[in-house]
C-alpha cells in the first residue's frame, strides 16, 4: 500500500554518525562503571565475611558491610566526577569529593578498628584517593604509592598476628592490594576512548576548516579576478563617457558581460564542489548504514557514475537520513540500476513501531519537488513490514532542468 514517509524536522539535531558515536562512548562509560562500582562491592562482601571469621560478635560485620555499602555509594560520586575530568575546570572541586573522601577516611578508621587491621583502615582512602582527578603523569605514580603503602600495611598486619598469613586470609588483604591499579586499568581504557573519539572530531573539525579555506580561496581568486575587471571597465567607461560615449558604451557592457562572467564562475564554482558520483555517493550511504549497525545490501551498477548526480544525489542522502531516524535499525536495500527510461535509485528498511504515527515533514516532499523538475517520477509505500522509496528519473542528457532547481 502506498503511505507518505514519515519525516519530521530535525534540521537542529545532530549528524547521524555524531549520535551513533555518543550511544557508543556512552555505553563504554557504563561498561567501565559498573567493572570499577563491582571490583568495591565484592572487596566490601570479601571483607565481611572476614570480619565474620574475626571472634566478637555481629557488631563488627555489621559494621563493615553496612559502612562498606555507605563508602561503596560514595565512590560512585568521584566516578561520575571522574567522567568529566577533560572538561573540569582548573583546580580541585572540595565542593564535589570533599564528602566521598571524608566517608572513605571514616569508615576505614571505624573498620579497621573493629576487626583491628590497618589494611581495611586504609584500602578505603586509597582506592577513593586514586579516583580522583588527577593531572596526567601523577595518576601512575598515586597508584604505585598507595599500592607499595597497602603491601606494607598487610605485611605490617601479618607480623603483628592481625592477618592470618594462611591462603583464606590472604585473599581478602591481596585483592584490597590490588584493587586500586585494577580499577585504575578500567579507567585508563575510557581515557584511551575519550581521547581517540576527541582526535577523531578535531580532525574531523580540522579538515572541514581546510575545505572552507579552499573553496574561500577559489571564491576570492574568481571574485577577485572579475571584481578588478569590472572596475578597471567602470573606470574607462567614466573617463571616456565625456569625450567619447560610444566607446563608453561599450565599456559599460563589456562591464555587464564580465558581472556575468562572475556570476557563472561562482555557479560553476559551487556546482563542481557539490557534484558527487553517485557510485559514491550509494557507497557512502551503504557504509553509514552499516557503522550504525543496520544489515545492509546493497546493488550499485558498474555505471553508475554515469546517473544524474544532480537530481539523485539528494534523493540518496535524505532517504538515507530517514532510514536512520525512523527505521527499526535492523536492515536495510539499496540499489541503483539503469532501468529503460532512465535510472532508479530504491530503498527499503524494516519499519520502527509506531513510525507511522509520527508527524509528516518535508523531508519527502522536498525529494518529490526535485524529481518532478528532473521529470521522474517517485513511489513511496509499506509492502511485508518495509519502508519502500523508489525514485525514477531520465538519463542526464534529457533533464534540462535540473540545474535551475539548485541555483
Amino acid at each position: 500500500m502506498s503511505s507518505t514517509s514519515p519525516v519530521a524536522d530535525h534540521s537542529g539535531d545532530p549528524p547521524p554518525g555524531a549520535r551513533q558515536l555518543a550511544r557508543g562512548i556512552t555505553a563504554t562509560w557504563w561498561y567501565t562503571f559498573s567493572a570499577v562500582v563491582f571490583l568495591e562491592l565484592f572487596l566490601v562482601l570479601v571483607w565481611t565475611l572476614q570480619a565474620l571469621a574475626v571472634p566478637g560478635g555481629a557488631v563488627a560485620p555489621f559494621v563493615v558491610g553496612l559502612g562498606g555499602l555507605v563508602w561503596w555509594a560514595s565512590t560512585m560520586v568521584l566516578l561520575v566526577d571522574y567522567r568529566h575530568r577533560l572538561d573540569a575546570e582548573p583546580g580541585i572541586a572540595w565542593t564535589r569529593i570533599g564528602l566521598p573522601l571524608l566517608v572513605a577516611i571514616g569508615y576505614g578508621l571505624v573498620a579497621g578498628l573493629m576487626i583491628d587491621s590497618w589494611l581495611l583502615a586504609l584500602m578505603p582512602v586509597a582506592q577513593s584517593v586514586v579516583l580522583l582527578n588527577w593531572p596526567k603523569g601523577i595518576r601512575l605514580r598515586v597508584v604505585v604509592l598507595t599500592t607499595l603503602l597497602l603491601v606494607l600495611v598487610a605485611f605490617v598486619d601479618a607480623a603483628r598476628g592481625a592477618a592470618d598469613i594462611g591462603l583464606p586470609g590472604w585473599i581478602p588483604a591481596l585483592y584490597a592490594i590490588l584493587i586500586p591499579a585494577m580499577s585504575v586499568s578500567s579507567l585508563w581504557w575510557w581515557d584511551v576512548l575519550v581521547t581517540v573519539d576527541r582526535a577523531r572530531a578535531s580532525e574531523a573539525r580540522l579538515a572541514a576548516t581546510q575545505e572552507r579555506l579552499r573553496v574561500a580561496t577559489d571564491v576570492h581568486d574568481l571574485q577577485g579576478h572579475h571584481l578588478q575587471v569590472i572596475a578597471l571597465q567602470l573606470e574607462l567607461a567614466e573617463r571616456l563617457m565625456g569625450i567619447d560615449p560610444d566607446a563608453a558604451l561599450e565599456q559599460l557592457q563589456a562591464a555587464r558581460v564580465s558581472v556575468d562572467e562572475a556570476r557563472q564562475g561562482t555557479r560553476d564554482l559551487a556546482t563542481r564542489f557539490r557534484s558527487v558520483p553517485l557510485g559514491d555517493e550509494v557507497a557512502n550511504a551503504r557504509d553509514l548504514l552499516t557503522a550504525a549497525g543496520l544489515d545492509v545490501e546493497a546493488d550499485i551498477a558498474p555505471d553508475a557514475d554515469d546517473a544524474p548526480s544532480a537530481a539523485l544525489g539528494p534523493v540518496i542522502r535524505e532517504t538515507t537520513t530517514n532510514v536512520l531516524r525512523h527505521g527499526a535499525g535492523r536492515r536495510a536495500r539499496l540499489a541503483l540500476r539503469r532501468v529503460a527510461d532512465g535510472w532508479r535509485y530504491e530503498v527499503a528498511n524494516d519499519v520502527a513501531p509506531g513510525a507511522g504515527d509520527e508527524p509528516v515533514g518535508s523531508g519527502l516532499d522536498g525529494v518529490r519537488r526535485r524529481i518532478s523538475e528532473a521529470g521522474g517520477t517517485l513511489e513511496v509505500r509499506e509492502d511485508a513490514g518495509e519502508f519502500i522509496v523508489s525514485v525514477t528519473v531520465p538519463d542526464s542528457e534529457a533533464q534540462p532542468a535540473v540545474g535551475e532547481g539548485y541555483r
